[in-house]
């Protein structure tokens, strides 16, 4: 059983290895983008304050460890936990583009910075919105890091958002919370 085990680890560490290596080798950077927020831990409850059931405000973000070679962010949010029409979009709920700053401040984004349209086809932050009492949907903040800044109108969808960072993004992080609807019935 240890022998099987050993032999597993090894048999992982030398895949690891070779992943990173290669990585390397091709010019690839393993960047170590974080992103932290005094709304909320990482992983944890996100207060009714920042949802949709509550005051609607976008919390605020600080991004440590983008590469030198940032020039602006991009942002992601959207609800993981939903299926629209049988297929594997899921809630949109927020998208902002050519952010020029490492910290983000509550209920507003730098200026320069462009927002694209949610589920709902406004330019705006919509707060997470889960109607189930009994049941956390998971709310995810993307950042991503880019070379260069997106030409990209506002109101523009997340596929035109995605496709505009194709080839642009040096590096990524997430943030993630949890809500299930806390309004009182």
């Amino acid at each position: 059983m240890r022998t099987k085990f050993f032999s597993l680890v090894v048999s992982l560490l030398a895949l690891t290895t070779f992943g990173i290596s290669q990585a390397s080798a091709q010019g690839f950077q393993l960047p170590n983008m974080q992103v932290t927020s005094n709304a909320f831990e990482d992983g944890g409850i996100i207060p009714i304050k920042y949802t949709s059931h509550g005051d609607n405000v976008q919390p605020n973000f600080s991004i440590t460890g983008a590469p030198e070679t940032t020039a602006s962010f991009a942002i992601v949010f959207h609800d993981i936990e939903v299926a629209i029409g049988g297929s594997t979009d899921d809630v949109t709920h927020w998208l902002a583009w050519n952010i020029h700053a490492r910290d983000i401040a509550e209920g507003s984004l730098p200026d320069g910075s462009v927002q694209g349209n949610n589920i709902r086809g406004q330019a705006s932050y919509m707060g997470s919105g889960a109607p189930l009492r009994d049941r956390f949907h998971h709310y995810v903040f993307e950042f991503y890091a880019l070379d260069d800044d997106l030409e990209l109108a506002e109101g523009a969808s997340r596929d035109e958002l995605m496709a505009a960072m194709e080839g642009k993004v040096v590096a990524k992080a997430a943030y993630v919370g949890r809500y299930a609807n806390a309004t009182p019935e």
